[in-house]
């Protein structure tokens, strides 16, 4: 049953999916917005000192390197490059793999080319392996189905939420789209159809809705436009009139769906769990069961939270230390304080996720009929988890010392 009540719901993302994806739109390259930039990959062959500017005497303050080129216009070929020693350029040395940027104007010209950036493919490679082997190793076939489901979360955002948004699409609703999306793709096909996974969409699906609506408001009450430095330079490239709150709005309902989903999930799952090792629980035993499981899990989850967006942001909070503003004024400045309505919103969401998940999945746990093994007794796991719960139920009754009992 719960699961035709959420049929509308993915009904409504796939029609979503189909109204919003730009299909006719032809997606603007980076030579169109003039950008016209090729990336080249290169080796470092050799590095001296050298002056800034040629013919200066002074051969100090940048380093000249001797760059091979991999690929490209003409690999194979070796030219110089001049780059500063200042602290905010890498260090290169020789033997780095790096990443030139061609003009595409003379590819004679050592001056068409620049430094960039470092090769980073395979050492990124060999993580994601790592990654994918654990997630493996611990999980399984639904740790394998957890991989394919985090590839089509990729699908969705790259292939669905980027050009849309880039057409000119609303941020916000595409953004509902393809967290709805996600969210149905991404938990049946890890944890299966079934009543448990249904509670959790469900749960997801309220807590998101929550976090959109306290989103809106906030973000028009601290009147904040979603104009930082970045979005307000990509706006000017491309020439898409692109609703610059919509796009934060957005990254806060997004952001927000990875984390709902694991609370959720451990929600429905502890509650059915709870229902397994003692099926006599009734819906508010399970409830308050439940709510003490997720009291802690919600403490951790959202310290996680707000640590993950206070490392994401480190970078700009060690330049606001620095210039010497008062708490109030870094806080109330635009870039901090979308952060701060970005982390409060996300939190707020996951303490609501905890109660409305745990009370839909206890209404549904109770109504699943009490699985049992076919040997007696059951399994251990459920012999033990019924005397937890009996034990915890029954009052202790103290034996009297041997001295103090009567006849002695």
């Amino acid at each position: 049953m719960l699961a035709i009540a959420l049929a509308p719901f993915a009904l409504a993302a796939v029609v979503g999916f189909l109204l919003l994806y730009p299909f006719d739109h032809q997606q603007r390259t980076g030579a169109d917005l003039g950008f016209g930039q090729y990336p080249v990959n290169a080796v470092i062959v050799s590095a001296a000192a050298g002056s800034c500017t040629q013919g200066s005497p002074d051969e100090s303050g940048c380093v000249v390197l001797g760059v091979q080129m991999q690929d490209g216009p003409r690999p194979d070929r070796t030219i110089e490059q001049t780059v500063p020693t200042d602290p905010g350029t890498p260090r290169f040395a020789v033997g780095d793999h790096v990443v030139l940027s061609y003009a595409g104007a003379n590819p004679d010209d050592p001056t068409s080319y620049q430094v960039v950036d470092f090769q980073r493919g395979m050492p990124l490679l060999v993580l994601a392996l790592v990654f994918a082997a654990a997630v493996i190793v611990l999980g399984r076939w639904q740790g394998v189905a957890a991989l394919v489901a985090l590839g089509l979360s990729f699908v969705v955002l790259i292939g669905f939420v980027l050009p849309a948004i880039l057409a000119g699409e609303d941020p916000l609703l595409v953004a509902v789209v393809g967290a709805g999306l996600i969210m149905f793709v991404v938990l049946y096909l890890t944890h299966g159809f079934s009543a448990r996974t249904s509670t959790a969409v469900l749960g997801t699906l309220l807590s998101l809705a929550l976090i959109g609506l306290l989103s809106v408001v906030f973000s028009a009450a601290t009147s904040l436009t979603g104009l930082d430095e970045d979005t307000a330079s990509l706006m000017g490239v491309l020439g898409t009139p692109i609703d610059a709150r919509g796009l934060l709005l957005a990254g806060i309902v997004i952001g927000a769906l990875g984390v709902l989903d694991d609370v959720t999930v451990t929600q429905t799952s502890a509650v059915w769990e709870l229902r397994k090792a003692n099926p006599s629980l009734s819906w508010r035993q399970l409830y308050k069961a439940g709510q003490r499981i997720g009291r802690d899990h919600v403490s951790s989850a959202v310290n996680t939270l707000v640590l993950a967006y206070a490392g994401a942001a480190l970078p700009l909070l060690l330049a606001y230390t620095l210039s010497g503003r008062t708490f109030g004024e870094v806080v109330s400045s635009q870039a901090v304080a979308q952060e701060v309505v970005r982390t409060l919103v996300g939190s707020i969401g996951l303490v609501a996720a905890v109660p409305i998940t745990t009370a839909i999945a206890a209404a549904v746990a109770i109504r699943e009929p009490a699985k049992s093994s076919g040997r007696s007794g059951g399994s251990v796991a459920d012999r033990v988890g019924r005397a937890a719960a009996t034990s915890a139920e029954t009052p202790t009754v103290r034996r009297r010392p041997p001295h103090l009992r009567p006849g002695r």
